[in-house]
C-alpha cells in the first residue's frame, strides 16, 4: 500500500497520469526525472551569513516557490548552493540545474544563466517552461540580496573607519 502511495505522489508531481492505454500521458525527459529523483544541493544555509544570498520567488499562477542560497568567497566565487522547492518536478528539477550550473562560476558569471538554457538542458514542454525561468529569478534574487549585504557591511566598516 506504501510503495503504491509513492508511485502515484512520484507520477503527479511529475506530472505523468495514467489512462486507457498510455493515451494523453506528459513525457518528461530523462534529465528532468532525474534532477526530480536525485535533486542536487537541497538544504539551506543560515541567511544572516554575511557571504550567504537568498533568493525566494514564486509563481501564484502555479504555486511553485522556490529558494536559492549561494555562499560567495571574498574574491566573488559562488563555493557552495543550496534550494528547497516547493512545486511540481519540473521546479524541483530545474532547481536543481541552476544550483549546480552556479557552483564555482562567479557572482557575475551567474547572471549570464538563461532560463532559455535551463529549459533547453531538461526539455521542459511548452507548459513548464515558467519552471526555468523562476530559476532564473531566483539566481539574480539570490546575487541582489548577496549584493545588498556586501554593501551595507561595506558602509558599516567605513563608518567605523571615520568614527575611530
Amino acid at each position: 500500500m506504501m510503495m503504491m502511495l509513492r508511485q502515484t505522489t512520484r507520477k503527479a508531481c511529475l506530472g505523468l497520469r495514467a489512462s486507457p492505454l498510455g493515451l494523453g500521458r506528459r513525457l518528461y525527459h530523462e534529465n528532468v526525472i532525474d534532477h526530480f529523483e536525485n535533486p542536487r544541493n537541497v538544504g539551506s544555509f543560515n541567511r544572516n551569513d554575511p557571504d550567504v544570498g537568498t533568493g525566494l520567488v514564486g509563481a501564484p499562477s502555479c504555486g511553485d516557490l522556490m529558494s536559492l542560497q549561494i555562499k560567495v568567497d571574498d574574491s566573488g566565487q559562488i563555493i557552495d548552493t543550496r534550494f528547497k522547492t516547493f512545486g511540481c518536478g519540473s521546479a524541483i528539477a530545474s532547481s536543481s540545474v541552476a544550483s549546480e550550473w552556479i557552483k564555482g562560476k562567479t557572482i557575475e558569471e551567474s547572471l549570464t544563466i538563461k532560463n532559455a538554457e535551463i529549459a533547453k538542458h531538461l526539455r521542459l514542454p511548452p507548459v513548464k517552461l515558467h519552471c526555468s525561468m523562476l530559476a532564473e529569478d531566483a539566481i539574480k534574487s539570490a546575487v541582489r540580496d548577496y549584493k545588498e549585504k556586501r554593501a551595507k557591511a561595506n558602509a558599516a566598516a567605513e563608518e567605523e573607519t571615520v568614527e575611530a
